[in-house]
């Protein structure tokens, strides 16, 4: 299950650097004087828009004495699917709408089937769109201005629900000059789990501002797990195959 689960962070977490066609966003021109509706408006306007994405991206992970390095393929089809594909494509991973598929020739064995492989990796439910908008430096649960605050801290704005669940406790940091998420992090304070996710660059591709840099800290107990990403390449709006079978033989993955 370890190969599967380095595999799987990388479907969480994604970071688009570019070529000749992207530039890092930088800026001091900070507007720090919205109220909720107008920060989550502008938020809004920066929700990434294209047909397809792809990109190679070199990973490290961290896992207390445990480092590995690796370089994957990424493509996209927004709202469709999410396919990665590992060095000499020993593993591949395929995330659809109705479905999340594994298969790693270094063990033969394979997985199809709903997203609590995903969900249990995170500690939350999570559904295509979720897994999307984790990729895409967006908010992982809706922005609805009706049940959300924001506030100013550190020069940054905080939004969070007007009234956290005990179980469940939700941040988002946006940053107030380009108004993309730079931190989204989720508690679970009884079962001592945390979940964050900073976004530590973003540039514009294209047009599209997308995330450039990301570092991921996942935390359960005493355990705690490390990613940091970079993307040597990236385009968009190119057509893109997805190609996907699970050769015959391999031992299916069991879930408990």
């Amino acid at each position: 299950m370890k190969n599967l689960h380095v595999i799987v962070l990388f479907v969480f977490i994604g970071v688009f650097s570019g070529c000749k066609s992207t530039k890092t966003l930088t800026g001091t021109d900070a507007n720090l004087n919205l109220n909720t509706k107008q920060v989550l408006r502008e938020n809004s306007k920066q929700t990434a828009r294209f047909k397809s994405l792809s990109a190679k991206i070199k990973a490290n992970y961290f896992e207390g004495d445990n480092v590995k390095s690796v370089v994957v393929n990424l493509r996209m089809e927004k709202d469709k699917t999410i396919w990665l594909n590992g060095p000499f494509s020993a593993a591949r991973l395929l995330v659809t709408p109705e479905k999340v598929s594994f298969y790693n020739k270094l063990d033969n064995t394979y997985f199809e089937g709903d997203f609590k492989l995903l969900s249990d990796f995170v500690g939350t439910d999570l559904d295509f769109n979720k897994v999307q908008n984790l990729l895409l430096g967006e908010a992982l649960f809706g922005l609805e201005e009706s049940t959300y605050s924001a506030s100013v801290n550190n020069d940054l704005y905080l939004v969070q629900p007007k009234q956290q669940n005990p179980l469940f406790e939700l941040f988002y940091i946006i940053n107030p000059v380009y108004f993309k998420i730079v931190s989204q992090q989720l508690s679970q304070p009884q079962d001592e789990r945390l979940l964050e996710i900073d976004y530590l660059k973003y540039q514009d591709v294209n047009g599209q501002i997308i995330p450039e840099q990301i570092k991921i800290n996942a935390v359960e107990g005493q355990s705690e797990s490390i990613i940091e990403l970079e993307f040597k390449s990236v385009s968009l709006n190119e057509k893109l195959h997805f190609p996907f079978k699970i050769p015959s033989g391999f031992e299916v993955i069991e879930l408990k």
